[in-house]
Formats: C-alpha cells, sequence, structure tokens
C-alpha cells in the first residue's frame, strides 16, 4: 500500500498516488520545499562489496570509482551503438551504492548488472522494501524529510539530482542563459519503512503531494527520464543527457565510441524540444501523440503537464532537421498549438562551438581534480 494512498482526496494513478485533489496547489507547495511526494513508480536496486565503485565505473556511462559517501550522481547503461538501455540515479554511502530506476526498468536493470559480474566481488540486489520520498530542498517538509532520513542507522541516504548543474566530465547542449534545471533543487531521500510510517505521521496532509506535481515540475526543467524519454533509438545526446549522466573523458565502456563520435564528428539524428501548448480546447495530449511541422509528422510527445505557471507544457522528441519554429501536436482528432522553444539544436555535436576530444579508446581516465 502507498504511504499517502489512506489520505482523503487522495486519488490513485497507475504507479501511486496521482493527487490529493489539487495537483495546482501541490506542484506549488512541492516547489517551494513546503509537500512531499512518495515516488512509488521507482525502485531501490542496493550494489554492495569493496569492488562495487570501479567495477560500476567500467560498465557504465559515468565516472563512479572516486565516488565517496554522500556523494550523489546518475548513470547511464548503453548498448554496444551507444542507445540508452537503462538509466539510474546514484548515491553511495560508503558500504554500498544505492541505485534509483523507474520501476518498469529496475528488474531489468538489476538483471543485467548480475550477469554482468564475473568474478568481481559486488552484490546485487533490488529493494522494494524501501520507501522513496522526493521533494524541493529548503523549505518545511524537505526539512522534515532531512530529520527522517538522519534518524536512520545507516547513513542518511538523500540523492541529489545532478541536473542543476553541468556535471563534471559533462556538456551541455541547451544554448540557453539560464537553464530551468538550475532552479529545481531535487532530491530523493531512501527510507526504510519505520522511518517513511515516522514521517507520514509527523507531515501535515496538506505538506503531501502526488506524481503529478512532480512530473510537472521535471518536465518544466527539461529532465530526461527512462520512462519518458527513452525508446528503443534514444542516444544521450538526443535529450542533453550527457549534462549530467555522461562523463566524455574516462576510461572505455560499452557504446563510448559512439558517445565520442556523436559528440566529435555527427549529430544525434533527433532533438529534445519543449512546447509550451495552447490550453483553449482543454485537452492534454498523450504521451506518443504526433508532432507537425504543416503536414509533415515531424515527431511525437514524450511527456506532458499542467504546470502551475507555465499551464500545459510537454517534451518532445522531432527528427533533427525540423524546424524551429510553431508546431502542431495531434490529440483525440484536434490539432494543439505547441510553441517551440529548442533544448538541443540541431547542430549540436560536430559543428556545435564545443572541445573537441580524441577518438575514444582503451585509454584511461581523465585525471580528477579531486586528487589534486
Amino acid at each position: 500500500m502507498s504511504l499517502f494512498e489512506s489520505l482523503p482526496g487522495a486519488v490513485a494513478g497507475e504507479h501511486g498516488v496521482a493527487h490529493l485533489g489539487d495537483p495546482v496547489r501541490e506542484q506549488r507547495r512541492l516547489a517551494a520545499g513546503d509537500a512531499v511526494v512518495e515516488l512509488a513508480d521507482r525502485t531501490v536496486i542496493e550494489v554492495a562489496g569493496p569492488e562495487r565503485l570501479g567495477w560500476l565505473d567500467s560498465i557504465t556511462s559515468q565516472s563512479v570509482g572516486r565516488l565517496t559517501a554522500g556523494d550523489s550522481t546518475e548513470l547511464l547503461v548503453l548498448d554496444p551503438q551507444g542507445r540508452v538501455e537503462h538509466a539510474a540515479g546514484v548515491v553511495d554511502d560508503g558500504t554500498s551504492t544505492w541505485l534509483i530506476a523507474d520501476a518498469a526498468d529496475a528488474d531489468a536493470l538489476a538483471t543485467w548488472l548480475t550477469r554482468m559480474k564475473f568474478r568481481t566481488h559486488a552484490t546485487v540486489d533490488v529493494r522494494p522494501d524501501l520507501v522513496l520520498i522526493g521533494f524541493v530542498d529548503g523549505g518545511s517538509a524537505a526539512r522534515a524529510v532531512h530529520t527522517a532520513a538522519a534518524a536512520q542507522e545507516r547513513f542518511p541516504l538523500v540523492w541529489e539530482d545532478p541536473w542543476q548543474q553541468v556535471a563534471l566530465g559533462g556538456h551541455q547542449y541547451a544554448e540557453v542563459v539560464d537553464h530551468p534545471g538550475t532552479a529545481l533543487a531535487w532530491r530523493v531521500a531512501i527510507l526504510s519503512p519505520d522511518a517513511a510510517a515516522e514521517l507520514s505521521a509527523a507531515l501535515d496532509p496538506d505538506s503531501v503531494a502526488g506524481l503529478l506535481a512532480a512530473e510537472a515540475l521535471r518536465i518544466a526543467a527539461w529532465r530526461p527520464r527512462w520512462a519518458a524519454e527513452v525508446d528503443d533509438r534514444s542516444l544521450p545526446h538526443e535529450s542533453d543527457w550527457i549534462r549530467t549522466a555522461v562523463h566524455l573523458s574516462k576510461g572505455c565502456y560499452r557504446g563510448q565510441e559512439t558517445v565520442a563520435k556523436v559528440h566529435n564528428l555527427g549529430h544525434p539524428p533527433r532533438r529534445l524540444a519543449a512546447l509550451q501548448l495552447d490550453g483553449s480546447d482543454a485537452v492534454l495530449p498523450e504521451p506518443g501523440s504526433p508532432v507537425f511541422a504543416g503536414d509533415d509528422e515531424i515527431g511525437h510527445v514524450t511527456s506532458v503537464a499542467r504546470h502551475h505557471e507555465d499551464g500545459p507544457i510537454a517534451l518532445a522528441i522531432l527528427a533533427r532537421r525540423a524546424p524551429t519554429g510553431d508546431l502542431t501536436v495531434r490529440a483525440d482528432g484536434i490539432d494543439i498549438a505547441a510553441a517551440q522553444q529548442v533544448i538541443v539544436p540541431a547542430d549540436a555535436g560536430a559543428t556545435a562551438d564545443i572541445p573537441r576530444l580524441t577518438r575514444l579508446s582503451r585509454r584511461p581516465s581523465a585525471p580528477d581534480p579531486r586528487d589534486a
């Protein structure tokens, strides 16, 4: 049973409490740090053992070999052609590395990691017993979550979403002065059932939001997610995920050559865009709804929400050469006008004003600034 399912007004969605009667108010409070949301649509994987960090470093897109207790990052698992297979937030406590994955991907990610262990001294366990609480840092509800996390026997497990800034070794394709992700101090606490129950008892019902509120804040921040923006063709470049989930100068890992080739010599074949939707028809398109430029279908919606300030918004994956002007989204036979804001430009990669890397091969990782 969901932690907040029994609260008055709670409306169940596919993966947990969707809202508690007033999604717009819940968004405002969540954005201010005065509400929390149970992320029942995510699952935790615990990776333990003395060789866990070096092993994860060798098989994923992120440099995690030198993480220390309390450090947060995120990683991708790519296939040999550089396409995204799995994604997870990462926080280490000095003993275990905790991966936060979309629930639909957790078992598959854990299975793949287990297959990749060989002689590595590490264990991989899916932990459905643990509760994930999402919040924005800085408000009254956020303080309550930090208190609950600190009261646990183990290291306080709070993942700090790296999306607020370009990570070490990453690169941002979005050509904006003020990236909307910088304003969202998103955190996820990993709580035991007892700690989660104590938090629930300590919170006022007004301090709880539903999953719709969390999704609206994510979409407004242009933040990609495995469950929404990833399909069987996705490259990390297309959704600007190199910003936080890919280290461009670390040692060899599966899919690295494609990552380097697209970044240095080519362009991602598709690009992520933000859409401001016309709300006059009160129709909100579903993910998968086609996007048109005139009569030409040039992509599809991946995520959609009603934002408390911006109104109906969406993320969409478009063809690289899709025009940068206004578009149309088709839903339920209705054409919805969509003003486009480019996130990943068509020239992202080789012709963008970025530092060039040598062709990546089996070379050692670049020195870490923390060793200086």
